[in-house]
């Protein structure tokens, strides 16, 4: 997995670069220290994964991976910083990026980075639980266009606000089974792979 870092703390930068190369699996192409930077590289390396900080000098992260998926819609964009800032969170879900984790969890970053080069969204459990309250009838979502069910729907809302699936079946009167059936045809209609896709989704379509 090739990979590109862009943050304006040095440090930080050749920090992430030593842990990540001990895994044999990720190569750290470039490393650049602004948004401008984070463009040019990504232009030069087309990396699997751009690990980008938000706040930095010239241009922030954010203007800069909006302005690489216009080009590049496919392009995996996972932020890391120390800012659990609602805007940002919320932007960094409009302009499409695979993740938004903390800093100090230092510890997912690796699997964070695998999971998103095979196109999942990775969300770190601090923004997770802060969804619900930033996207909050925003809208209503548009089910009719995804052919939803009524149940398909309901389910979908509890997927977002987090429910596991045993208390999805204790609110829906189902069988977990019957919700893990639900659950799968609900994805297969969104064309997500997990359930974080899945609230990602929702929460994108209540914008």
């Amino acid at each position: 997995m090739r990979i590109v870092i862009v943050d304006d703390d040095r440090l930080v930068c050749s920090s992430l670069k030593v842990i990540l190369e001990m895994d044999s699996e990720i190569k750290v192409e470039a490393i650049g220290n602004d948004g401008r930077e984070a463009i040019t590289l990504y232009e030069k390396y087309t990396p699997d994964v751009l690990l980008m900080d938000i706040r930095m000098s010239t241009m922030s992260g954010i203007d800069a991976a909006e302005k690489i998926l216009v080009k590049h819609k496919d392009a995996k964009i996972l932020f890391l910083t120390t800012f659990s800032d609602d805007e940002y969170i919320v932007k960094a879900l409009k302009i499409g990026a695979k993740g938004y984790l903390l800093k100090q969890d230092y510890d997912s970053i690796q699997p964070a980075l695998k999971a998103v080069s095979m196109g999942q969204s990775v969300f770190g459990s601090d923004v997770i639980t802060k969804l619900p309250d930033l996207m909050q009838k925003k809208k209503e979502f548009p089910y009719g266009a995804y052919q939803l069910t009524k149940k398909e729907y309901e389910l979908l809302t509890m997927v977002a606000e987090g429910l596991s699936n045993k208390e999805i079946a204790d609110v829906m009167f189902l069988s977990e089974g019957t919700v893990r059936n639900y659950l799968s045809n609900l994805m297969l209609k969104l064309d997500v792979r997990d359930r974080t896709q899945a609230a990602i989704f929702y929460y994108k379509q209540m914008q």
